[in-house]
Formats: structure tokens, sequence, C-alpha cells
């Protein structure tokens, strides 16, 4: 049965990534990964603090050659030197086994190990690498994230599954196998690193596809049988507008549902584009769920031909950069402040309501009404603001209800 509230999914188990937990009715944490070449460290480390400094609380590197896995101590080395404390995932496909072997300092300088269960090779050779990559982990007390991708499934799962399913009166659709494929290659996976030693509180999994429609099934499902938190991500989402909405729709009715512990989402940016849109969206969406704050939000109503006038516009979107600049200095000297709402209404329709349900709220006049702005502070109506100096006046008043709120914490 769905679930149709938010609700943290407490019943996974709280997995420690560095200093960041995960799971366990945490708070679900935003990550991202680099897309520099992970040999070059001046770029990789800029990108590093790039991420982290727009929120990541976890990055993620390619470590896919020699020249990679030699760079990462170096990395880390660099990043600590700058008093950057973020934990750093190791991005592994084909012979992560065998960098872990040779580069010693490099299992040393990661938080977490990511291996992809459908190319570390077949058969036995499956079984030697995986194993070699697991025990390598649970010596140096590691993170593992088991990640599974539709693209790159464990073909002996798939084919095995697809013969079963062609013997079957009323067979599954090719979709629905290949869903239960991802499903078993994950928890086998697990369950086989698991019997290697490495506990269920060092095991993270994901199941990435790039369709929503495939991806709600089979994250419902596997949240179903196993208490291991999940990696929430549509991979391959595309870019600008599509990227955004495939994203946001996806992890917006898993999280709504109390699915997911760690999110990402996989945009892909444009030439020269700002790597960091990915964590804002990751952010926002959490916000827009009531599940984490990360900024003070602006309720703005859309306009209609009742506000003819731009002025609530022009107001509504004054407010919104006005927060965006003073948000570092509050998180600094206010912390709490990131809870502040303020509503920014055109008329007398919709505008006293919404600006009582706010911290603060300022309902302007519409086009013939009577040209007097209300203030609400905390539900309650405090002062009538009126004439061309009304946005530095209501200005005034966020500043000092942010001084005032939250200047003791």
């Amino acid at each position: 049965m769905v679930k149709t509230s938010l609700t943290a999914r407490e019943n996974t188990n709280e997995v420690l990534v560095g200093h960041v937990p995960i799971g366990a009715g945490n708070p679900i944490v935003v990550q991202s990964m680099t897309d520099t070449d992970t040999a070059n460290v001046q770029d990789t480390v800029k990108q590093v603090k790039l991420l982290a400094d727009a929120g990541s609380e976890i990055v993620r590197l390619t470590v896919n050659n020699n020249q990679a896995a030699d760079s990462v101590y170096e990395i880390k080395s660099r990043l600590q030197d700058d008093d950057y404390d973020i934990p750093l995932v190791g991005d592994f496909h084909f012979i992560g086994h065998r960098l872990l072997q040779n580069y010693p300092l490099l299992i040393k300088s990661l938080d977490k190990l990511r291996i992809n269960p459908g190319n570390v090779g077949k058969g036995l050779k499956h079984d030697k690498n995986f194993s070699t990559f697991i025990k390598i982990a649970k010596e140096n007390d590691k993170v593992v994230r088991i990640g599974v991708n539709a693209g790159s499934l464990d073909q002996d799962i798939l084919m095995k599954r697809m013969d079963t399913n062609s013997r079957l009166s009323v067979p599954l659709s090719s979709e629905e196998v290949e869903n239960s494929s991802l499903i078993e290659s994950a928890l086998s996976s697990a369950d086989y690193a698991n019997s290697l030693g490495l506990p269920e509180t060092k095991i993270i999994i994901s199941c990435k596809v790039s369709r929503l429609t495939q991806m709600v099934p089979v994250y419902r499902e596997i949240s179903r049988q196993c208490k291991i938190p999940l990696h929430l991500g549509l991979t391959e989402a595309g870019m600008g507008q599509q990227g955004l909405v495939n994203t946001t729709a996806s992890l917006s009715i898993l999280l709504y549902e109390g699915i997911g512990d760690t999110i990402r989402a996989s945009l892909t940016p444009e030439i020269n584009g700002d790597r960091t849109k990915e964590i804002k969206l990751c952010q926002d969406v959490l916000q827009a769920l009531g599940l984490r704050r990360f900024s003070p939000s602006v309720t703005a109503c859309p306009g209609c031909g009742r506000t003819s006038s731009t002025f609530f516009r022009e107001l509504a979107s004054d407010i919104q950069s006005f927060l965006e600049l003073k948000l570092p200095e509050w998180k600094n000297d206010y912390p709490g402040a990131e809870e502040l709402k303020v509503a920014v209404m055109g008329c007398v329709v919709n505008g006293p309501g919404e600006s009582k349900a706010a911290h603060v709220g300022i309902s302007l006049p519409g086009s013939g009404e009577i040209p007097t702005a209300p203030v609400f502070i905390d539900g309650k109506k405090e002062i009538l603001l009126k004439g061309t100096n009304m946005a530095a006046e209501f200005i005034e008043i966020i500043e000092k209800y942010v001084t005032n709120k939250w200047g003791n914490n």
C-alpha cells in the first residue's frame, strides 16, 4: 500500500559517510558529482569546493584509471588543508578492485566507494572482483554504495529472468522483467557483500534508471524488501527544462511517500554551465516537500487583472534577491533564519490570508484598491505602509524580524 503522508524513512539503517549520517530518519542528504578529470588535481579541488559551498553534503569523484587513482589522496589533502571536511566518494567501474589494490592511499582518502555489480566481470570473474572490492572496503571500514544501473545491468540475471518469464502463461512486460532484475541485482549484491563481512550499516543501494515510470515502481518495491538506505536519482535526466521536470517529478513522488535517504539530480549541464544547479534543485525539492529548509522562502501570487500594476512583482523580485543576498550572513549570525517565510501578495483576494500564514507578509493594493499595504507579523496585522518608500520599509521590517527571532540562537 502506497503511503500518502510526508514521512522520513525511520525504518532504514543508519550509515555514516564521513561525518554525514544517512538513513534512520536523519535529514535527507544532498550530494553531487564532479565532471572534471580527476587526474587534474587543481580543477577537481576547485570544483569540489564549488559544490560544497553550494550545499552539496557529499561529493563523488570518477576513479577510472591509474592517474585518477593516484590523484585522490592529493585532492583530499588539499581540501583538508583549506578546511573542507566534505566526504568524498570514489566512483568505480570495471577495474575498481585493481585500483584499490594498487594504490593503498586511495582507500584512505575516500569515505564511500561506489561499485556497479553489472560491470565487474562475469561468472567466477565477477565474484572474484566483487569480493576483492568488498573485502578492501571492509578492512578499511568504508561504506559501499551498490549502484545498479539499467544501462549496465547484470546480463546473467536479466537473461535468467527473461527465460523464466517466457514460460509464464501470462508473461510480464519487458520493463517489468528489467525492474525485477534491477532489484535482484541490488539486493543479491548487498547480501553477498554482507556474507563477506561488510555490515549492513556500511551499505547503501541505488537502482538508477532514466524514466520516472520505471524509477518509481523499482524504488517502491526495493524499499518494501529491505532496510538499507536508498540513494535516489533519475540517471540521465536530460538538459534544461526537461531535466528539471523529470528529476523533480520522480524525486517528489518517492520522497513524498517516505522513500529515499540521499538524493542527487543528474542534470546534463550546458557547456561551461553551472554545475551547482543540480544541488539547488535538490534543495528546492526537499524544501517544497517540507522535508528540509535551506533558505528563506517568498510566497507571491502569479498576478491577474486585479494587479495591473507591476509594483508587487517588482517587490517580490526585490525581496527574493534581498533574501538570497543576506542568507550567507544570516546563516552565520542568525542560525535558523533559513526557516523565514515571507509573503508578497498583490491584492485583497488572497493577500491578507497568505500574509497571515507567513512570518512576515505584505498585502499590496490591487487595481482600484485603497493605496495602503497592511503588513502582518506572525499572523497579526501590525502596520500599514504607503507611499513610494514602501519597499525599503518592508525590507527593514524583515531585517528587524530576523534579528529579534533568531538573534539569540
